[in-house]
């Protein structure tokens, strides 16, 4: 089985992407997804939450208060990396045992996306990666409309990730969403035939 962690800044496309490689029989493993569900589910996670940003971080009802952490947290890179430290660990031991279970059941590859997969270390996690990059215009243009925010917003968060040069520089595969949907449905099938070696 083949592992491919699968990246891209913010309206690049990824999510699309690997929804093309699961009509071809790949599974995909969410780490946000994961992450989520974790600082909601898991107890080791909520108790390091708690001790290291106070309680106001879950409500009274013990859900996550998003708020409240993404106040405490974002626009202080050392917050982040600290939040990062207890979740990130955590998401790549279900991720491994995603893929027990993926092999186990004869499974050809398993995506691991992520948007922060280099930045994170999850590329050492797969045996392969692969970056989905998009002109600047046409992301933010997606991602105003998708969430309802400002160009500048989107442009906010665009300076938190990796430029898409080094994330062509660092993957062993780049997909430019540069074209059609139908044309972006092709370059993922390639992807997927090339990754998993055979057709």
């Amino acid at each position: 089985m083949i592992t491919l962690g699968a990246t891209g800044g913010i309206g690049s496309g990824k999510t699309t992407v690997c929804g093309f490689l699961e009509e071809k029989g790949a599974r995909v493993f969410y780490a946000d997804v994961e992450a989520k569900r974790l600082m909601q589910e898991d107890e080791a996670v909520r108790a390091a939450i708690v001790n290291e940003f106070g309680t106001e971080a879950y409500a009274d009802d013990g859900s996550l208060n998003r708020a409240s952490l993404a106040d405490r947290v974002f626009g202080d890179a050392e917050r982040v990396e600290r939040l990062n430290a207890i979740v990130h660990p955590h998401v790549f031991e279900a991720f491994e045992a995603a893929a027990g279970r993926a092999r186990d059941e004869g499974l050809d590859l398993l995506v691991h996306e992520a948007a922060l997969l280099f930045e994170a270390g999850g590329d050492d996690h797969v045996g392969v990666t692969a970056a989905v990059v998009a002109p600047d215009a046409d992301r933010i243009a997606w991602v105003t409309e998708r969430d309802d925010v400002t160009p500048e917003q989107v442009k906010a968060r665009m300076t938190h990730q990796l430029p898409q040069d080094e994330l062509r520089r660092r993957a062993d595969h780049v997909i430019e969403n540069d074209g059609s949907l139908e044309d972006l449905r092709r370059k993922s099938v390639e992807l997927y035939w090339t990754v998993v070696g055979r057709e």
